[in-house]
């Protein structure tokens, strides 16, 4: 016998929150495509200042390169891209956020705004860690370190791409107290446990750090190290927001509209 058909009011429910998705979506691409607009005029200045740190290492006489006939336009422009995501990160993450929320507890609620600002915050932070420490540490050690006869000359669109890479890797590290925090204060791991795994945390750095960052040992310790050390941070602030046993008893959550 065949399975019978899903109740009417299901399949509306479901049709609701996918309109619901598309409008957020929406919503969130406007957000950053007007940002964009805005930042177009100066998209040069944006990648001239992306790329100041390699510049300034660079042996005298030296610069970067285009190897694809459109990279001259084209990597500026994804330049400005990235920085207007970041710029309309906050509405992004609001939009989200708006979606998730009809579905949550009321103490669940209460995490929204201390979440979305904290954790803009902690990624920003650490794509700023990485553009005026690491970078110039990095960019540095290989410029020394080339043979003689030989000319450190990069591609404009590989040294975006390792850019991007880098800031999203630290970006993403400095999450991590946010997420401590989280999982404590939603009752999803407790500290006794997050201290138990400490070591498989600090070799989980280290292998993070070497996947992550140049084949140097100093830049994989500035990622392994403050992933240690904000780790410790998270456990430290989660003492402060460990809910009660009879803390928060959940509610039914709120019907979306």
């Amino acid at each position: 016998m065949s399975a019978p058909p899903p109740p009417a009011g299901t399949q509306e429910t479901f049709i609701s929150h996918l309109i619901e998705l598309r409008s957020r979506l929406l919503r969130a691409i406007v957000a950053v495509v007007v940002v964009l607009v805005c930042l177009v005029p100066w998209a040069k200045d944006i990648y001239a200042l992306l790329a100041a740190p390699l510049l300034r290492v660079l042996p005298q006489g030296s610069t970067m390169i285009a190897t694809d006939v459109t990279g001259t336009f084209l990597v500026p422009l994804k330049v400005t891209v990235m920085a207007a995501f970041v710029v309309a990160l906050p509405y992004v993450l609001w939009q989200a956020w708006a979606f998730v929320a009809p579905g949550l507890y009321q103490h669940e609620k209460r995490l929204a705004v201390p979440v979305i600002v904290s954790s803009f915050l902690f990624f920003l932070i650490g794509m700023s860690f990485a553009y005026f420490l690491v970078f110039p540490i990095a960019f540095g050690f290989f410029a020394s370190y080339a043979p003689a006869g030989v000319t450190m000359m990069t591609d404009i669109d590989k040294y975006l791409s390792f850019v991007l890479t880098m800031f999203v890797a630290f970006g993403i590290t400095f999450e991590v107290p946010v997420v401590v925090i989280v999982l404590v204060r939603m009752r999803i791991v407790t500290l006794a446990k997050l201290r138990s795994i400490r070591a498989y945390v600090i070799v989980g750095a280290f292998v993070a750090g070497a996947i992550f960052t140049p084949p140097d040992v100093v830049s994989q310790l500035l990622l392994a190290i403050p992933l240690w050390l904000l780790y410790e941070l998270g456990m430290l602030m989660a003492r402060f927001v460990v809910p009660r046993p009879d803390a928060d008893a959940p509610a039914e959550p709120e019907a979306s509209q």
